[in-house]
């Protein structure tokens, strides 16, 4: 979820106990777009396997319900004790979790029961979170905490289950395990080697840390989550000159003035932009085998391709689900590289016809550039949640 100054950027790491095919733990996420929140919640059910997921799964559920129809956390807290059954042997919940709402102003509101301790860490260093108890006169046993604060533009929140902070266990160098204390330090270390380090690949190098740990075998189902509270990267995507020439001098002002990554596809477009620039644009010929034309470079545009062909190859990508690991080497590739790395992106398309793609022999994907741009479009905001904007000159 994105608007022009805030981002967060949500994603978590799963690992089934060894021998099991379902995890226990479980990670839940909502948006509430019209009201510019993000619910999220980590769940661990009482042991492994299918009893533990089912139970993780409803008590995700169940929270994920109760805090985007109910705005006070002990009503949320008094219904999920009220449903969770309990263990008779242990006398203990069946099943732990965090639960996190965070809005796209940086406010934040937390519930913890029974999962290592929410981490908010601003940089590199670890800012503490006021808790309250919140006492309910049924459950004056189960320790269950609140919290409030206003986040900052790039802190993150780190949660995790007892897989990741008790991985190692019992091994001579970590007796009582990872702890909480070494898993927010590797963090940290991973944060001060790259201050930008996505969620995804946080929670990835945590995950595998854990793993480490255990020596590639989890012991208990693990899980990790970050929640990164920061300004989002834009990208500017420019096809088509303006209808009316006058108005090429709007479009160069945009390709000049944008603060985010710049993508040129079209030549007549990218002549245009670089005439009223007066930036020369050369042939990238380490791509002339690709069999697409091959991309170009400007100053201070990232990347210049042709146009309707290669974004009729792009929606393609997009449609089949392909992964970053997975993008071909070709200006297409490259695009929904740049589009992958992007929270908001941005389209401004010229609506003059180009007469090439009249010729009654031109290949049938190769449709009019604005209905190209519109099923991109519906790809990002429905396939991979992007929030996208298109402007049409």
């Amino acid at each position: 979820m994105a608007t022009e100054t805030a981002f967060i950027d949500v994603d978590h790491a799963l690992r089934c106990k060894h021998r099991q095919s379902i995890c226990g733990d479980v990670f839940l996420s909502h948006r509430i777009k019209e009201e510019g929140r993000i619910l999220a919640v980590l769940s661990d059910g009482l042991g492994s396997g299918v009893k533990a997921s089912v139970l993780a799964n409803l008590t995700a559920a169940m929270a994920l319900k109760f805090a985007s129809t109910c705005t006070d956390p002990r009503a949320w807290a008094r219904s999920i004790m009220d449903t969770l059954p309990i263990c008779e042997v242990r006398k203990i919940s069946y099943s732990t979790f965090t639960l996190i709402d965070l809005d796209e102003s940086g406010a934040l509101r937390f519930i913890e029961h029974g999962n290592p301790p929410l981490v908010l860490l601003r940089g590199t260093s670890e800012v503490e979170l006021h808790r309250s108890l919140i006492t309910l006169d049924r459950w004056k046993d189960r320790l269950i905490y609140h919290g409030r604060l206003q986040l900052a533009i790039g802190d993150r929140l780190l949660c995790f289950s007892d897989g990741v902070t008790q991985s190692g266990m019992g091994q001579r160098t970590m007796p009582l395990g990872w702890t909480r204390e070494e898993a927010v330090a590797c963090a940290q270390e991973l944060i001060r080697a790259d201050a930008d380090i996505s969620s995804r690949r946080l929670t990835a190098a945590l995950m595998e840390r854990a793993l480490t740990n255990d020596s590639g075998c989890a012991r208990d189902d693990t899980s990790c989550a970050v929640i990164h509270f920061r300004v989002p990267r834009q990208l500017l995507i420019m096809t088509g000159p303006p209808f009316a020439p006058q108005r090429d001098f709007e479009l160069a002002r945009a390709a000049s003035t944008f603060p985010g990554k710049k993508i040129i596809c079209g030549g007549t477009t990218a002549t245009i932009i670089g005439r009223i620039l007066r930036r020369p644009i050369s042939v990238d010929l380490t791509q002339a085998d690709t069999g697409m034309p091959p991309p170009a470079r400007m100053e201070g545009i990232d990347l210049i391709t042709e146009g309707a062909l290669t974004l009729a190859h792009v929606a393609q990508l997009l449609a089949t689900g392909v992964t970053v690991e997975r993008l071909p080497n070709n200006p297409a590739g490259d695009i929904v590289r740049l589009m992958f790395g992007s929270d908001l992106i941005h389209f401004i398309v010229g609506t003059r016809i180009n007469e090439a793609h009249q010729d009654p022999n031109t290949p049938q994907e190769l449709d009019l550039r604005r209905n190209i741009v519109r099923r991109i479009v519906s790809l990002l905001e429905e396939k991979y949640l992007n929030t996208t904007s298109v402007r049409f000159l």
